[in-house]
């Protein structure tokens, strides 16, 4: 996996996980207000940003489990936007002993059927795509995953990042063994890392209902609902989420 990695060495490690419209580059506000108090780890994903999808099946579960015994130091916390959360979370109930605490922005979750906007919007990529039309599922992801609140920078970031993550994964969908994730079974109940859960007030309805959910059935988990975020908090307002990320990170900051 690409990573980067900066701040102390002996401080506690952080791993932030990028969603899946995105890559590592998402997390560029935070990154160096969370280096100043955490050794901080950014990483891409299999098949986003500078690292490869190669053909068969494959666990992102095991490749940051990976990850973070290379780097030792652990446990971790984990940080996981939408698709990141869901291995973030996933990560956490499968190798408790390398994660201690979790941060969920808008996360992504298997266990409860997609909401009508949800299946909408995946037809109509789908539609786009099988059409050769990748422009066109670009600016769909554009517009269907920011906020109001989010500039044109965010916008332009967006952009270029789904557009990589469709190159390489369009790609990698052609070879003779195409790519297969496999995903381990969760049980929420028995998770105790404290956890938060972000939701967004103008986020597609499923992950409203994903956040509410993993709040009431996780022992040591709660819920921050965001009246003006969208899908991507972090690259909405990310002086606010920095904010948020510190405070429940490290909460006896100041």
């Amino acid at each position: 996996m690409a990573y980067d990695e900066a701040g102390p060495a002996d401080g506690k490690l952080v791993v932030l996980l990028h969603a899946g419209v995105a890559d590592r580059r998402m997390w560029d506000r935070q990154w160096e207000p969370l280096a100043a108090r955490f050794r901080v780890v950014r990483a891409d994903l299999r098949g986003f940003g500078e690292t490869p999808m190669p053909g068969g099946r494959f666990s992102y579960v095991e490749d940051v489990a990976e990850l973070v015994e290379t780097l030792g130091g652990g446990p971790a916390a984990l940080v996981g936007a939408s698709f990141g959360g869901r291995v973030a979370l996933t990560t956490a109930a499968a190798r408790p002993d390398l994660v201690r605490r979790l941060v969920l922005l808008c996360p992504a979750f298997a266990g409860l059927p997609v909401t009508p906007d949800v299946e909408a919007f995946g037809d109509r990529e789908d539609e786009l795509l099988e059409a050769g039309d990748t422009d066109g599922a670009v600016e769909l992801n554009v517009s269907s995953w920011l906020g109001p609140d989010a500039g044109p920078a965010a916008a332009d970031l967006v952009r270029v990042m789904q557009r990589r993550a469709f190159d390489v994964q369009l790609a990698a969908d052609e070879l003779p063994d195409p790519p297969e994730p496999v995903w381990p079974e969760l049980d929420l109940v028995h998770m105790t890392q404290p956890t938060l859960v972000v939701s967004g007030a103008h986020d597609f309805v499923w992950f409203g209902q994903i956040a509410g959910h993993l709040a009431a059935t996780m022992p040591d988990a709660r819920q921050v609902a965001l009246p003006w975020a969208g899908h991507l908090p972090s690259l909405e307002r990310p002086d606010e989420i920095t904010e948020l990320l510190l405070d429940t990170l490290a909460p006896a900051r100041g």
